[in-house]
């Protein structure tokens, strides 16, 4: 039997998916299927979140000798086991999974907060700039009994 992994087309008019199969050439496009490989839904609004493969089933295939449909090939390439795009799939995949935050009607958007790393070095104060506030403390504190001792009339 001659093997191809190819795309299923599922869904309804107007909003396709595919699902990706490994199928026998001789079959039709959306006929029975050996194993079902991942899913391709190019209505997904993060590009690199749209395919899903299961990386070892897709490498025993192409070791087998499957040959894939020039884009499945495509697909196989960027986000299959030694895929050019897999860390992007993977972090699309994940700013999809967060929930979504709808404002109520009369209420701003709420947005949270995202706290970025800083560095070890820029978190400890250098000794100067901690010595620098206490000095001018030191300064004012001195400065304020002589203004109080201006301001009070001497009952000589």
């Amino acid at each position: 039997m001659a093997v191809m992994i190819r795309m299923k087309r599922m869904g309804r008019k107007h909003r396709e998916f595919y699902r990706i199969c490994a199928t026998d050439r001789r079959s039709p496009r959306d006929g029975r299927v050996v194993e079902e490989l991942g899913t391709y839904d190019p209505k997904v609004s993060e590009t690199d979140a749209r395919c899903t493969l299961n990386g070892e089933r897709v490498k025993y295939w192409l070791g087998v000798g499957a040959k894939p449909s020039t884009a499945v090939a495509v697909l196989i390439k960027k986000y299959g086991p030694n895929g050019t795009h897999v860390a992007q799939m993977e972090a699309a995949r994940a700013k999809l999974a967060m929930p979504k935050i709808v404002p109520d009607a009369g209420e701003p958007a709420f947005v949270p907060e995202v706290k970025q790393a800083v560095p070890p070095a820029a978190e400890a104060v250098p000794p100067a700039a901690e010595a620098a506030p206490a000095a001018e403390a030191s300064a004012v504190e001195a400065e304020q009994p002589a203004s109080e001792a201006a301001a009070e009339p001497k009952a000589e």
